[in-house]
């Protein structure tokens, strides 16, 4: 499979803690509702499944956030919950309201019912992957993602969101040995589902660990980070083009466990915008020449609400606390990718995004000069 050369590498020698001319910036839910264009063609699809389930369309939202704006990197508007849909629980999206699924798991016989999903009833996600390579002809990388095997777990049990956790949060406590079981499953079929967009085109894989701050700690370690490690353990490293795929790892609420993190076989870790840059970086990043993970994030998403001028203040504070950037092109070094803590508010302002990534091209290239 031959695609286009790529024209932009910031975000991926970034990711590989390679010196860049700027921090390079994309946002996570960067194809959503807070665009009209994306609200006109989910319209036109139907439902959010509609939409994520043809190519066209899958391809059309996931370049629409780059017709506006100069980032540096697409993701592959896709679902986290795709995976478990394929093992026949049954999503669905109700127009305003999150995911549900028809059929939880809750005893045991549902985990033992539950299997690695035959991954040609995800063919619609791999072939939109190609879809979009072809399309972007080498702009920026493409990156393929999915949920951690603990943040499936969580929707899968749950059977939607929750407040509180309490069904999955049971299981964990009151029969671990069905929650170690159906995380074993998950990993394996994560990292099948990862590697197969690997084989499509994708340029880096990312993990989304949604709720892994809501363990506790020792049950973080047990039930969620032992599972990503699983996961990462068996994704391909390089594509199909022979090229390095980088692989980064977002907890949203983990900043107490980054030291442990650091230990994962990825190279980069997503903060959100609890963590401080310039400690994260002191404690995970590592010195020029030495190993260290890569930093993504961690602007909090509703700075976006506030005037320009805050946000253009903001997005250099969070510059100014990675501190300086690398520089060196000889050797690797602490890098930083800048994107939101989580993601993106559907009541966020186009224009205000138009704000952010320039304000983040424009500091940053400053730091370097």
């Amino acid at each position: 499979m031959s695609f286009a050369p790529l024209l932009n590498d910031t975000y991926l020698r970034a990711c590989l803690r390679q010196a860049t001319d700027h921090t390079p910036v994309w946002l996570m839910r960067q194809a959503g509702r807070y665009l009209p264009e994306y609200c006109a063609t989910r319209a036109r699809a139907g439902s959010f499944m509609g939409l994520a389930t043809n190519v066209d369309y899958a391809t059309e939202v996931t370049l629409q956030p780059l017709a506006r704006y100069p980032l540096d990197a697409a993701i592959l508007f896709s679902d986290i919950l795709t995976v478990p849909d394929a093992m026949g629980l049954g999503l669905s999206f109700a127009q305003g309201e999150g995911p549900r699924f028809a059929t939880p798991v809750r005893d045991e016989a549902a985990v033992a019912a539950l299997a690695v999903p035959d991954l040609a009833k995800l063919r619609y996600v791999f072939d939109a992957v190609t879809s979009i390579r072809r399309a972007l002809n080498g702009r920026v990388p493409l990156i393929g993602f999915s949920g951690s095997p603990w943040t499936l777990a969580c929707y899968m049990v749950e059977g939607a969101g929750s407040d509180d956790y309490r069904l999955v949060k049971s299981m964990l406590y009151a029969r671990p040995d069905l929650m170690h079981r159906m995380l074993a499953m998950n990993a394996d079929a994560v990292a099948a589902y990862l590697n197969a967009q690997i084989d499509a085109g994708a340029q880096a894989v990312m993990i989304f660990d949604s709720w892994g701050g809501v363990l506790a700690d020792g049950a973080f370690q047990a039930f969620s980070l032992a599972y990503t490690a699983r996961v990462l353990a068996q994704l391909k490293r390089t594509g199909s083009d022979g090229q390095i795929v980088p692989r980064t790892v977002f907890t949203k609420g983990g900043g107490l466990w980054l030291e442990e993190m650091s230990a994962l076989d990825c190279e980069v870790l997503g903060l959100d915008w609890t963590v401080n840059l310039g400690r994260a970086r002191a404690l995970v990043g590592g010195a020029a020449g030495t190993p260290g993970k890569a930093l993504q994030g961690n602007i909090d998403p509703n700075v976006l609400f506030a005037p320009p001028a805050q946000i253009d203040a903001e997005v250099a504070r969070v510059l100014g606390s990675f501190g300086a950037p690398h520089t060196d092109a000889s050797r690797p070094g602490p890098t930083h990718i800048f994107n939101l803590g989580h993601g993106i508010s559907q009541h966020t302002p186009p224009e205000h995004v138009t704000a952010l990534v320039e304000a983040v091209h424009t500091h940053s290239r400053a730091l370097r000069s």
